[in-house]
């Protein structure tokens, strides 16, 4: 990997930097290979490699139709279990929330849930929807990271994701989680439109599920 720069490790995969890759930015996603002893372990391993990643750029692909911003796809390499995608200048949102002012903050957070609540309305489960994994780049929010994502359009796929997002305000950005989370929602009722309540129930629902689970 001569030239390139790690810039992640993972367990699932590595993200490396190329800064020339045919004359633009890019960023490698390749889910690295172990070496197994036991032949029917390795194939296995192979084809899980090779179905992750198929799944994660058809995911991809499918929410920059539905109009949600994220890295463009220069190539896909099943053999190689890699993505070759766009570099996405700009700043992560986890790294912003404290330092913007309060009205930029909750418009940030309303155009983050109205953006989630057009992906759901795609089909799309995002499976790790945090602020880790956006970045706001111009006026966009981009999501990344959809390592995790698959298409559902079950309920309670969506209220996976809200309540992941919910949990995340509360232990990252505790300090403005009542506030950030309302524009959310309004954000999210916006974009998702009549289906969004229901979704919203189910988070609240899986919130009180896991506090049960805590108790016991």
């Amino acid at each position: 990997m001569e030239g390139l720069r790690l810039v992640a490790k993972g367990a699932e995969a590595d993200l490396w930097l190329d800064s020339d890759w045919n004359g633009v930015r890019v960023l490698i996603k390749r889910r690295g290979l172990k070496e197994y002893r036991v032949p029917e372990l390795d194939a296995e391993i192979r084809r899980s490699r090779t179905s992750r990643t198929a799944r994660e750029a058809s995911v991809i692909h499918r929410a920059k139709e539905a109009g949600v911003p994220t890295p463009l796809i220069y190539q896909v390499d099943l053999e190689a279990a890699t993505i070759v995608m766009e570099y996405v200048e700009g700043e992560r949102v986890r790294e912003m929330v404290d330092v913007l002012g309060d009205d930029e903050r909750r418009e940030l957070f309303r155009l983050i849930g109205r953006t989630a609540g057009r992906m759901h309305g795609a089909g799309i489960i995002h499976g790790d929807l945090t602020t880790s994994n956006m970045i706001r780049s111009g006026g966009r929010v981009v999501f990344i990271d959809f390592g995790l994502g698959e298409v559902s359009w079950e309920v309670e796929s969506r209220g996976v994701d809200l309540n992941l997002m919910y949990r995340m305000l509360t232990s990252t950005h505790y300090g403005h989680t009542a506030e950030l989370f309302k524009v959310f929602r309004e954000g999210y009722e916006e974009g998702l439109g009549p289906e969004a309540g229901e979704a919203l129930t189910r988070m609240e629902e899986i919130g009180r599920r896991g506090r049960y689970l805590e108790r016991e």
